[in-house]
């Protein structure tokens, strides 16, 4: 029997990601999946990987990523001898978009139009399959990540037996100790972040931060903060 998320939060309160992932290994078996965006999430595959018990990645590929990211995603698969479950957008709808409004269209209204078409619909199909997942988000990301629980009901995707679950074991984990536990454990990790990128998107999306700027600084720098969200999260 699958644990409410009252009882989850209790057992995992003032646990360790690294306990959080395997016990959602654990309940769940293959019927949960990590999603992996070829960034510092990457984090979460090393603790899976820990527990020696197969577990699901996917990732969605929008068709715009960086060169770099593919290249973590290839690392990745190597490394833990996986094969990842990308996700694609629809070809019709991409294809509907661009015609129309060209290939740079969230820069003028919003990136919200594209990354429902190219990130959250694939999202949606990929967990429909599912009864929970596993993020990596964090509440240092961004402002609106701040009250990011280590577990809670997805009301935004259902599964076959209702909203899933959603684990982010990560929550309470700054970026320091994220990056301190993937050098400690020699993970590999996307190579733009060696080139001044903390947080990593499509690459028409993303760019380097400067010293002293926020991680999330480089995604959708041109909106205003709070908007900084690609709608996988709501």
């Amino acid at each position: 029997m699958t644990p409410s998320v009252e009882t989850w939060a209790q057992e995992l309160a003032g646990e360790s990601p690294y306990v959080v992932t395997r016990r959602a290994l654990e309940v769940f078996g293959v019927d949960v999946a990590i999603a992996f965006s070829g960034a510092e999430d990457v984090l979460l595959l090393e603790y899976a990987n820990q527990t020696g018990l197969p577990f699901r990645v996917f990732a969605l590929d929008t068709g715009r990523l960086p060169p770099e990211t593919y290249q973590a995603f290839a690392a990745a698969e190597a490394h833990y001898g996986i094969r990842i479950e990308y996700c694609f957008p629809d070809a019709g709808r991409v294809e509907s978009l661009v015609r129309k409004k060209g290939l740079f269209s969230f820069l003028e209204d919003g990136h919200e139009e594209c990354c429902g078409i190219r990130k959250v619909e694939p999202l949606a199909r990929q967990l429909a399959g599912l009864r929970a997942w596993i993020t990596g988000q964090r509440r240092d990301q961004s402002p609106t990540r701040a009250g990011v629980a280590r577990v809670e009901l997805d009301g935004a995707h259902v599964g076959p037996l209702g909203p899933l679950v959603k684990l982010n074991p990560l929550a309470e984990t700054t970026a320091e100790e994220v990056w301190d536990a993937i050098r400690a454990f020699g993970v590999p990790y996307n190579p733009l972040f060696e080139r001044g990128y903390r947080s990593v998107g499509c690459a028409p999306c993303t760019r380097a931060v400067l010293p002293g700027e926020h991680e999330r600084a480089g995604r959708w720098w041109w909106e205003e903060a709070t908007r900084r969200e690609c709608g996988l999260h709501r």
